[in-house]
């Protein structure tokens, strides 16, 4: 059995999230509970990046998110999009061995036209529900091939982290993104690759606390009009960020995620 509630937050900080959560939750579900034990423990994933939205070529991008609880109690799970306006989110309730299916979660899910923001999904327990994730792009009747989202269940921040295969020419376009998700600015620093360990073009990009930046790569480097096989080396010294990007085909309009790889590397602003 499934129960769900829908509210609103305008607040930055996903603790009062945690504290709506669990507050609706034992009151609704288990008063007693609530007022004879500790706060419990929730494990919190964050899909980097979720949409409904209209691109190049007049395509709708849309994202269908599963969520499959694997355990065997039901547990109570909450949905946000920290990033939307007033912070949307959803709690809900999924039986054990359920599957929640939302397909074009922006739409169904949180009831807005249009929105492109991390998803991040908070789960009452010590293990997270399973999280399956799909972008894909509509056109009038035309549906364009899927591609799943890469989902992280560690922290996924390591200082320096690599997105590759990148390309930007008249067959591929690409967009990167860059997630803010801490209450403070963070400052990120971008150096594009032909060759690992060779930088050719270096920026900084402030980014404000709660806050997603998603543009195409030629914004970032204007210089570079156009190459295959690109990388970009991202550092910040913020652990809650998180950066991807995509690589869509410009005939078929077939997207490819694109996740960070980590690993230590010397600093790009020595390059």
């Amino acid at each position: 059995m499934t129960r769900s509630w829908q509210l609103a937050v305008g607040s930055g900080r996903r603790k009062r999230i945690f504290c709506l959560l669990l507050t609706a939750y034992c009151l609704l579900v288990c008063p007693l509970v609530f007022a004879q034990s500790d706060a419990p423990v929730v494990s919190t994933v964050v899909v980097p990046v979720v949409g409904s939205i209209t691109g190049a070529n007049n395509v709708r991008w849309k994202t269908d998110i599963e969520l499959v609880n694997d355990l065997k109690s039901e547990t109570t799970v909450t949905l946000m999009l920290p990033t939307a306006a007033e912070q949307p989110f959803i709690l809900t309730t999924i039986g054990p061995g359920d599957t929640l299916r939302f397909t074009d979660v922006v739409s169904e899910a949180f009831g807005m036209d249009a929105a492109l923001s991390p998803l991040v999904v908070s789960t009452l327990g010590r293990r997270s529900v399973t999280i399956r994730a799909t972008v894909y792009g509509v056109r009038g009747t035309e549906v364009f091939k899927p591609q799943p989202i890469a989902i992280n269940y560690g922290s996924g921040y390591y200082p320096q982290r690599t997105l590759p295969g990148l390309s930007f020419n008249d067959a591929y376009r690409t967009n990167i993104g860059l997630v803010n998700l801490s209450d403070k600015p963070v400052e990120f620093g971008l150096g594009l690759q032909r060759i690992p360990g060779r930088t050719i073009a270096y920026t900084r990009i402030p980014i404000a606390p709660n806050t997603l930046w998603h543009v195409a790569i030629q914004y970032v480097f204007p210089l570079i009009t156009a190459g295959d096989d690109f990388s970009i080396v991202i550092e910040t010294s913020s652990p809650d960020t998180y950066v991807y990007a995509s690589v869509i085909e410009n005939e078929t309009n077939s997207a490819k995620f694109i996740q960070p790889s980590i690993g230590a590397a010397a600093s790009l602003a020595a390059q």
